[in-house]
């Protein structure tokens, strides 16, 4: 007798639950078309108007957005100058919060137009759980916008505050670049690290000329309310004074006597900009000082900085309360951080300032070479902050692209460097002929680089003339006689001899000029 095997009966939803299940998927389908394309939802649903009204302004955003990304990669010059303004993120801190505000408010009508009544409880929760997720989601990016670009605003306006030139001298930019240390053992705050890049508009090619700190009877141009107290250069005969009037000392000096400089905002940075530009022969059109704790807030805002370095550096102070307490290591391609970009750049144990000047210009052209407008952009807000601790700088916003675009045209070139120390000069009583000279030369040698190459016959021309290969100015340089005035006999006769100590290594004399930053300091 055979076995009739007896299936279970196939269990037939109800149509109460057939109904729940479908108003369930279409909540969470109607919830994520809003998610993507905003007002698609309404649309669906058989709101046109509000739909439409939703999908047109959504449509603007990403054709605005999509043509800001090829902008972006034709010509960010633009793009940068327009985000930059104050006024463009201003517009932004409302404008995003109100959009992302609405983008909230139709992903919660999604979820209402869903009919959540007719779903079961535990769909309600599902359903009702996403969409609550995405609206704080949405809804708290959008407030925090309102803030981030309010930040960036105030920012750039409190740090880009203008003032510079920006006509060209020459076609070059000269940008005097000022590394402030205004630390509990310092009367104010003096500049240690003085270095003016000038730079070729049209080629990018950029020489540094870097001036120590310790350089004194720095001369004030005529205009300079420190021109009347000191008409012979900044010097102070006394020997206890001797090394308070010295370069880095001119800021300080100039903050003690802030009302000569009536409607100046920062005294001490126009007094130093003067003696600079008196000193090199060259107009300065913007300057920019930052402080220690800025400098390694900004390298770690650009993510670092590789270099190769063949000294250890230490890590440190033999003076401090934990004496030098670690070292950089010498080798290819360290990335350095900001904590150890500036121990780097500061550190003068073991060392001369001199060695230290030229490790900073090795920083400096580090940070150009590794520096695109892509990773400011990228990077915006933490620059943003990291600038908020520069000190000043009279660089407008509106030109902030210009010297992005002109960062471009640095990194594709090797920079030259001229730093005026012993041998090249005496800081005690420098001759300041001769350093205007190198100057001149130093800026034509660069320039001819980009010149075309005269033909073999054009040299041959050239050398039956008389002609020489070098500029004239340098041999000048070379020629100047010390400045022979009885002020300057009478001082010298008073100075005292430069002690052993303050004469550099071999290796940073042979480094007093050089055609290429790179054979002093590589950038990985």
């Amino acid at each position: 007798m055979g076995v009739t095997s007896v299936s279970s009966p196939t269990v037939v939803p109800t149509p109460a639950r057939r109904s729940a299940r479908i108003k369930l998927r279409r909540g969470i389908g109607l919830t994520l078309m809003n998610l993507v394309v905003p007002g698609s939802a309404e649309i669906a649903h058989g709101n046109r108007t509000a739909g439409r009204i939703a999908v047109r302004v959504w449509g603007i955003c990403v054709l605005a957005a999509l043509l800001l990304a090829v902008a972006l990669l034709v010509a960010h010059g633009p793009v940068i100058s327009l985000y930059t303004n104050p006024v463009t993120l201003t517009v932004l801190s409302w404008l995003v919060p109100v959009l992302g505000l609405g983008w909230a408010l139709l992903v919660a009508d999604a979820w209402r137009i869903a009919t959540p009544a007719g779903m079961t409880v535990p769909g309600r929760i599902i359903s009702g759980a996403l969409a609550l997720a995405l609206v704080l989601g949405i809804g708290g990016t959008a407030y925090a916008s309102h803030g981030f670009f309010g930040a960036q605003s105030s920012l750039i306006g409190d740090v880009f505050t203008g003032g510079g030139e920006a006509e060209t001298e020459a076609g070059r930019y000269n940008i005097l670049l000022l590394g402030g240390d205004a630390g509990a053992d310092r009367v104010g705050l003096r500049p240690d690290s003085i270095t003016v890049a000038s730079i070729s508009v049209k080629t990018g090619r950029t020489v540094l000329f870097s001036l120590p700190r310790n350089m004194q009877r720095v001369p004030f141009p005529t205009d300079s309310p420190l021109y009347e107290l000191y008409p012979n250069g900044y010097y102070c005969p006394e020997k206890d004074l001797a090394d308070l009037c010295m370069l880095n000392g001119i800021y300080t000096e100039a903050m003690n006597h802030k009302k000569l400089f009536k409607g100046v905002k920062y005294p001490g940075v126009e007094a130093t900009k003067g003696a600079v530009e008196e000193t090199l022969g060259l107009k300065i059109n913007y300057w920019a000082m930052i402080d220690l704790q800025g400098f390694e807030k900004l390298i770690d805002a650009l993510g670092g900085i590789t270099l190769d370095i063949g000294k250890k550096v230490p890590i440190g102070s033999v003076h401090g309360v934990k004496g030098v307490y670690g070292w950089i290591k010498p080798g290819k391609a360290v990335h350095l951080d900001g904590f150890h970009a500036l121990w780097f750049a500061r550190s003068r144990e073991y060392s001369t300032d001199y060695e230290r000047m030229q490790r900073q210009k090795c920083v400096m052209n580090a940070m150009v070479q590794q520096l695109d407008p892509m990773t400011v952009l990228t990077n915006f807000q933490q620059i943003a902050e990291a600038s908020g601790k520069v000190v000043a700088t009279d660089l407008p916003a509106d030109q902030i692209s210009t010297m992005l675009d002109l960062a471009v045209k640095v990194k594709s070139k090797p920079m030259s460097s001229v730093s005026f120390t012993p041998p090249l000069i005496k800081p005690a009583n420098p001759n300041f002929k001769k350093i205007k000279a190198k100057v001149a030369a130093a800026i034509i040698k660069s320039e001819a680089k980009d010149e075309p190459k005269p033909t073999p016959s054009e040299s041959a021309a050239g050398e039956t003339s008389g002609q020489t290969s070098e500029p004239a100015a340098e041999t000048a340089a070379d020629a100047a006689p010390a400045p022979d005035t009885a002020e300057t006999a009478a001082a010298t006769a008073s100075q005292p001899k430069e002690s052993a100590s303050a004469t550099p290594s071999e290796d940073a004399a042979a480094t007093t000029e050089a055609d290429d930053l790179g054979e002093v300091c590589s950038v990985a």
